[in-house]
């Protein structure tokens, strides 16, 4: 495995993607209300992201037909935007999205609920997001890749929760997928030592029920196999020798 350590030049780099990336989530979030489709959401993020003069990463990557993954209630990911597709009060909608300014890759995901949600959706998100933040305080120097998978996995299971095994994070600079993958559930080896310089989209991705996930007849979009809710929580971070750094928050 070759994990990319990357120069102060290549981290000045991806700061300002990450940091365009975060305006952009933050236009998106705004936008995130009952009738609007999640076309009209995608069309929003590929003009965003365009206007800093960047590049949307997902638009035909892999062959995906779009430049947000909008996934709605139980979509966990990869979500194709449908002009059919309405938000409704008290939906949930996860947008993952990502960019390339100058030759270096962003990616970040964040999930809202529309309008009014109930007390279970809003919990769920809530706690996908603290996951993630429990997480990174293993993300530093010295430390094991897989300190960062145990410490979102012990946090989530507490409240019950499925945690997706057949996604996981990833490495990311000049690709968008680089390695190491980072699952984000436990593990019984330790992984690599992390070192600074190493930039990893860390990415919880979790369920109101079961972790069983499926793939619809598009190839693209996951949804959860018993139908509850799933929420989405990412950010691109650095490894530093102190506290981690997180490069698509503003």
């Amino acid at each position: 495995m070759a994990v990319s350590i990357k120069s102060a030049r290549e981290i000045e780099l991806m700061r300002e993607s990450g940091k365009i990336l975060a305006k952009v989530h933050d236009e998106l979030g705004k936008a995130i209300v009952p009738g609007i489709s999640t076309k009209e959401i995608d069309i929003l993020g590929d003009k965003l992201i365009r206007s800093y003069g960047c590049i949307p990463n997902f638009l035909h990557y892999n062959g995906y037909p779009a430049s947000i993954c909008v996934s709605v209630n139980d979509e966990v990911v990869h979500g194709i935007p449908n002009h059919h597709r309405i938000l409704q009060e008290g939906d949930i909608v996860s947008l993952d999205a990502g960019l390339i300014y100058q030759g270096y890759h962003s990616d970040a995901a964040r999930t809202y609920g529309v309008g009014t949600i109930s007390k279970e959706a809003q919990s769920l998100i809530d706690v996908t997001r603290q996951s993630f933040f429990e997480g990174i305080k293993k993300a530093r120097a010295g430390n094991f890749l897989y300190d960062i998978s145990n410490a979102i996995d012990e946090y989530v299971t507490a409240f019950g929760y499925g945690i997706v095994r057949d996604l996981v994070g990833h490495g990311i600079g000049t690709k968008l997928h680089e390695d190491p993958q980072i699952p984000n559930f436990r593990q019984k080896r330790k992984g690599i030592r992390l070192q600074a310089g190493m930039t990893l989209a860390i990415e919880p991705m979790i369920n109101i029920g079961r972790a069983d996930v499926e793939w619809l007849d598009d190839d693209w979009t996951v949804v959860t196999e018993d139908g509850s809710l799933s929420a989405h929580y990412e950010n691109t971070v650095l490894i530093t020798e102190g506290d981690p750094q997180i490069l698509t928050m503003l």
